[in-house]
This record gives C-alpha cells, structure tokens and sequence, in this order.
C-alpha cells in the first residue's frame, strides 16, 4: 500500500483540484440560491428589487470567471496575472532547484526528470502569466 502511494502521489493534485472545483460550485450555486430567496421576498411583498442584487444574479456561476472578474476572457484583471507570474515562477523555480539538487531535500536520484518536467511546465505558465500581463489593459477592455 506505501508504493502506491509513493508511486501516484501527483494524483493528489488533480484530485485537490477536483475537490476546490466541487466546493466552488457548491458555494456559486448557495449564493445564487440565496440571492433568488431574497428577489422572490421582494416580489411577493409587492417591492421593487434593487439593482444592485440583480446584478448579483448576473455574476457567472462559473468560479473560474469569478476569479477573473468577468466572463469573458479579454476583460481580466491584469493584476490577477502579476500574481500568477509570482506564483507560477516561484513554484518553477522551487521544483528546478529540488530537481537539481535533490540530496538537500533527502529525496533519491530519481526524482530529477519528473520534477525537471513540473519545473518547465510551471515556468511556461509563468511566461504565459507574464504575456498575458504585459498585453491586458488595466480597466479591461
């Protein structure tokens, strides 16, 4: 039972993913349940519904768009992507430095190539954050 938990425990971040993508949408479909609570409140009490809670209701259910402010893809907030230059090179260059010196971390010789591979595949995405933040205009567009 140990190796197979040596042997897959990368499947603990899809699997982490799949847990935070399951919460998120919970919390998304509670809160549009909530605000829908409160318009139909309002209406059998024969008042008008402010505007700012039908604005809630038009907030996109999906979490991913919530994070970046808006549904569509060009209107995002570059200082979302500055943080995922940081946050991206940070974790690239942990990975590099654990793939290449791996006696510091007391782990063996084997894990040079797979961690070699997060550590390039976490500075791409740190480069795509870097474009991504270079070319999107504050205030979206």
């Amino acid at each position: 039972m140990e190796d197979l938990f040596r042997s897959y425990w990368w499947l603990l971040f899809p699997l982490g993913w799949f847990a935070y993508s399951g919460w998120s949408s919970w919390l998304n479909y509670r809160r549009q349940r909530a605000t829908l609570d409160i318009v139909r409140r309002y209406a059998d009490s024969g008042k008008e519904v402010p505007p700012e809670l039908m604005k809630v209701l038009d907030k996109p259910i999906d979490s991913d768009a919530e994070m970046w402010g808006s549904a569509s893809y060009g209107s995002a907030n570059p200082t979302n992507y500055w943080s995922l230059v940081g946050l991206f090179g940070v974790i690239g260059a942990g990975f590099g430095i654990a793939a290449y010196m791996p006696q510091v971390f007391g782990a063996d010789m084997g894990v040079r190539f797979p961690f070699t591979i997060v550590a390039l595949t976490m500075a791409a995405v740190a480069v795509w954050a870097l474009i991504s933040a270079l070319t999107t205009r504050r205030g979206g567009s």
